[in-house]
């Protein structure tokens, strides 16, 4: 690692950084570190802290991409041992499932706040266990 450099923290901008930081810990397991009114970090298990970060003009990205339309900056591939399972439970925390699903064995999901996200079985991780 060069100079020290190191991706330290994921930042998503939401209308309200408390709900979207309740959703994502309850879909990934993960504890609340920092709870302010506008900025709200989640993490342990060894993951990579994702924050929360109050944007009053947010607008949701629109998924897949649309001329003239706020388009994803950024999204987060979230592996799992079982896709139909993870789904269920995303679904269960407050996801929506995304209309366009442009692969079977991935499933797009959305966020309270309309980010997308993908839920996926990593075929090559399994083989080799």
């Amino acid at each position: 690692m060069e100079h020290g450099i190191r991706v330290s923290t994921v930042n998503l901008s939401s209308s309200d950084p408390q709900g979207l930081s309740r959703f994502y810990a309850a879909l990934l397991g993960l504890e609340v570190e920092t709870d302010e009114p506008e900025w709200v970090v989640i993490g342990g298990r060894g993951s990579i802290p994702l924050a929360f970060e109050l944007d009053q003009h947010y607008q949701p990205p629109v998924w897949p991409s649309e001329p003239g339309r706020p388009p994803t900056q950024s999204h987060l591939e979230v592996r799992v041992d079982d896709l139909e399972g993870a789904l269920a439970h995303a679904l269960a925390c407050g996801a929506r499932l995304a209309e366009f699903q442009p692969q079977d064995d991935v499933r797009v999901c959305l966020d309270p706040a309309g980010h997308p996200f993908c839920l996926y079985v990593d075929e090559a991780e399994e083989q080799a266990e």
